[in-house]
């Protein structure tokens, strides 16, 4: 049984004053002294001993609320003590504050207990301890000068309670500070100022999440933990001075330190690199090394902002770019990319040096892995080699090496002739530029399914056709392609499309011996840095072309004229030849077609639709009328 419940010996023996000594001395509840009424009145007891105990009962709480009062000024008495001791030894303001504002609560009672410091600089207050909070918004308020209750006392220097907050007009309620009481759930607040002299330097705050009166003797309680907390921020702004002093000694101490953290660092840096690059690892995995390092991102690209990355290279160091550091990634006077961290705006000298160190590994990794990667080009270019020699032509033997290059030889084909036209100031330079063009051309080959080979001062490429491509298109793209990626002009010369390589690797040596010959053509005209196939030159390319395409010149020149006639059954191309036959003249013209000159005027006007407003230019016209005679000579072929 609790010791709450009086035995019935208890109320059988002695006056009526002795079990509520015995609750007494056991510091029973307030419940427990109904009990020896309700039992003597169980008992029918006489009405006199109910009333002497009813007496008794009133004595007895009397007598217990003045020892709880008692009990709890010496609590109060003992938490000030204890605060004052604190406050005597102090060595954490912090720890300190947070002392005060526990005890405040658990001396008043309260759900939440919570202190705010006065911000100079922005002229509010903010939230500088909580206890009990469970709201992220609540604690990270700032009180206005008369907003809230906070703000009130701050502003008046007197303490200010309201058992109803949300109720209570006598404050500026704001949005901010309302949503914040409302997370946290309160709804009784206590608060008092902290004040040094005439100045409040915070408030000093109790609070329920209940309604609820607090009495004159706690706010007494609190406005006194207050001047602690008060005398605590005074001493401790005495002590800055020479916590001062001491952070000065510490910071040198620190820089020994650091001196030596930066050695130690390095080295692990050194260590991680060798291995990462002992282990087979890649540009991107020094690159995911040194974030990690650095604690940033990192990434190689080959494309970085011009001015930082040149002057990365000039200098030899890593170099800030707004909120990155770019570090070049050069192999000689070769710029093979950068490494560009993002994150870290602040570096200091030490992780520079650590970016620019990977920089170097990524260029040794990159030198390592262009020289695998020419080593296939190498096989690449023996194959196309033997393909246009015509050595090897056992068709299972071709298919096979180009298959381990990824290459289908059964598949269309156009033969590309490509080669620099840029001037070149010495043997040395004119060196260095085919090598590149000829490793720019071996990339593009790889990537493309294809094959190059270096060939007669340029370079020679056999890249797949697509559907829907043609040799024409291939070529542009092929000389913008690889002049982009030398920086100078590239010109390209395209050969017809070529089929069944394996079985006819003859076919190839004829189709480069046609890109050539565009090669030099585009040269003679003038159109370095251009891409073109035969069909592209008019009736010069029936000349260029290996196979001499005549039916296909005609149709490209005249065909929408041939088609016309056709359909229409009309007299468009015997009009054309007596046009030309008679020297261009349209009154000669109808003279020897018998036509009336509007006749041959309105024939002449739908042959210019047909072929263009140009076709009576000089070249126009040479390339019409051998077209014309090229019809004529073929068309008993047609019949």
């Amino acid at each position: 049984m609790s010791s709450d419940h009086v035995q019935p010996a208890e109320l059988s023996v002695g006056s009526a004053e002795a079990p509520f000594l015995a609750l007494l001395a056991r510091g029973a509840s307030i419940d427990a002294y109904e009990q020896p009424v309700l039992l003597a009145r169980a008992e029918g007891r006489p009405a006199e001993r109910i009333a002497a105990l009813e007496e008794a009962r009133a004595i007895a709480l009397s007598v217990r609320s003045e020892l709880e009062g008692r009990r709890r000024r010496e609590a109060e008495l003992s938490a000030l003590f204890e605060t004052a001791h604190d406050l005597a030894g102090l060595r954490d303001l912090d720890a300190v504050l947070r002392a005060i504002v526990q005890r405040a609560r658990s001396l008043l009672g309260t759900d939440v207990a919570y202190l705010s410091l006065h911000d100079p600089a922005r002229g509010d207050t903010y939230m500088r301890v909580t206890e009990g909070s469970v709201a992220a918004r609540f604690q990270q308020l700032r009180l206005g000068m008369g907003e809230g209750l906070g703000g009130l006392v701050a502003q008046t220097a007197r303490p200010y309670v309201t058992d109803d907050y949300f109720k209570d007009e006598r404050f500026q309620h704001t949005r901010t500070i309302d949503a914040g009481v409302h997370d946290e759930g309160l709804v009784a607040i206590l608060g008092v100022p902290l004040t040094l002299g005439h100045h409040v330097i915070g408030v000093l705050f109790a609070a329920d999440r209940r309604a609820r009166v607090f009495e004159r003797e706690q706010i007494a309680l609190l406005g006194s933990f207050a001047a602690l907390a008060a005398a605590a921020i005074d001493t401790a702004n005495l002590l800055t001075e020479t916590r001062s002093a001491l952070t000065e000694l510490e910071r040198a101490n620190q820089i020994i330190q650091d001196h030596s953290a930066v050695i130690e660092r390095a080295s692990d840096v050194h260590d991680r690199l060798a291995e990462l690059v002992l282990r087979g690892g890649g540009v991107h995995d020094v690159a995911a090394a040194v974030a990690e390092i650095l604690d940033g991102t990192v990434e190689f690209t080959e494309t970085a902002a011009a001015e930082a990355l040149e002057s990365s290279r000039a200098e030899g160091h890593a170099v800030r770019h707004k909120d990155d550091w770019i570090a070049a990634v050069a192999a000689g006077g070769e710029l093979l990319g950068a490494l560009v961290l993002r994150g870290r705006p602040g570096l200091d000298p030490v992780d520079q040096r650590t970016l620019e160190r990977a920089a170097m590994v990524t260029s040794l990794l990159l030198l390592a892995r262009r020289s695998a990667a020419e080593a296939e080009q190498r096989v690449r270019g023996e194959l196309l080699d033997d393909l246009l020699d015509a050595r090897d032509r056992d068709p299972r033997l071709l298919r096979d090496r180009a298959s381990r290059l990824d290459a289908d030889l059964d598949a269309t084909h156009v033969v590309l002739a490509a080669r620099l036209d840029g001037p070149a100031a010495d043997a040395d330079q004119e060196a260095a530029a085919r090598r590149r063009l000829w490793s720019a051309a071996s990339h593009l080959a790889a990537t493309r399914h294809g094959l190059a080979a270096a060939r007669d001062g340029g370079t020679v490429l056999l890249l797949p056709l697509t559907a829907g491509d043609t040799a024409t298109e291939l070529a542009r793209r092929t000389a913008g392609h690889l002049g982009t990626a030398v920086h100078e002009a590239v010109t390209v010369g395209a050969s017809a499309p070529v089929r069944d390589l394996a079985v006819q690797p003859d076919a190839v040596s004829a189709a480069y011996e046609e890109g050539r010959r565009c090669l030099d053509a585009l040269r003679l005209l003038g159109r370095s840095g251009d891409g073109a196939a035969a069909e592209d030159f008019g009736f010069l390319g029936l000349l260029l072309a290996g196979d001499r395409d005549i039916a296909g010149f005609v149709d490209r020149t005249i065909g929408k004229v041939v088609s016309y006639d056709d359909r229409r059954g009309t007299d468009l191309l015997r009009t054309l030849d007596a046009y030309f036959a008679c020297g261009m003249s349209p009154a000669r013209t109808k003279d020897d077609l018998h036509v009336h000159v509007n006749t041959v005027a309105q024939r002449l006007e739908r042959v210019g639709r047909l072929l263009g407003e140009d076709w009576q230019s000089p070249a126009r016209a040479l390339e019409i009328q051998l077209a014309l005679r090229l019809h004529r000579l073929s068309a008993p072929e047609r019949h």
